[in-house]
C-alpha cells in the first residue's frame, strides 16, 4: 500500500539548532525534540510520517527564512527529554507509560542555494497562504501543501529531491 508524501514546515531558532547542525549530526539524523505545544505535538505524534518533506525554516532572527530541506525518517515517538530533570524540556507530568511529548527524526537533506524570505513567500502567489506567514502563527510544526512544496523548490532553482527516492509515495 502506498502513502501520498506530506510536507511540513519546522521552525528552529538557529542558535539553538540550525540546519548546518542538523547536517553535522551523524548521517544527518537527529531527533526533533523539545517541543511544548499540544497541537505541534499531536502532529508530531500523529501526523508526520516516515519519507515526509520537511522545510527547515530558521525563525527569530532578522530575516527569517526556509533554509533548507529535511525528510523524516522516524515517526512520532516519545520525547525522552521530558523525562530528564537536566534537560530545559523537562515535565514533570511526563511517565515512561503515559509519555506527553513528541519527537520524530529528521535528516538532513540539502541546503537552499539561498534562504527563502518571509517577504519572499509573501511576494509568491502560492507562498503568500502559508500558515508560517500569519499574523499570530508561532506553531514550530506546520503543514505544507504540495503546491507549496513544489513553489519553493522552485525559488531555490532545486528539482524535488525526494522524488527521486520516492516517487511522491512511500511504502506501508
Amino acid at each position: 500500500m502506498q502513502r501520498e508524501i506530506k510536507y511540513w514546515l519546522l521552525k528552529s531558532e538557529p542558535g539553538c539548532f540550525s540546519l548546518q547542525d542538523l547536517k553535522e549530526c551523524p548521517d544527518g539524523i537527529e531527533p526533533w525534540d523539545g517541543v511544548r505545544n499540544f497541537q505541534a505535538r499531536n502532529l508530531l505524534r500523529d501526523a508526520l510520517k516516515q519519507g515526509d518533506g520537511v522545510l527547515f525554516y530558521h525563525s527569530n532572527i532578522s530575516q527569517p527564512a526556509v533554509v533548507g530541506l529535511a525528510r523524516v525518517v522516524r515517526e512520532g515517538y516519545p520525547d525522552a527529554t521530558a523525562l530528564d530533570p537536566e534537560s530545559a524540556h523537562f515535565d514533570p507530568r511526563a511517565t515512561e507509560k503515559t509519555p506527553v511529548w513528541y519527537r520524530v527524526d529528521v535528516q538532513y537533506v540539502c541546503s537552499l542555494p539561498a534562504p527563502i524570505t518571509r517577504q519572499d513567500m509573501r511576494c509568491h502567489p502560492v507562498l503568500a497562504s502559508m500558515d508560517v506567514l500569519k499574523k499570530g502563527n508561532r506553531l514550530s510544526v506546520q503543514p505544507v501543501t504540495r503546491q507549496q512544496w513544489q513553489a519553493i523548490l522552485s525559488l531555490a532553482g532545486l528539482q524535488d529531491p525526494l522524488a527521486d527516492c520516492s516517487r511522491h509515495a512511500v511504502q506501508g
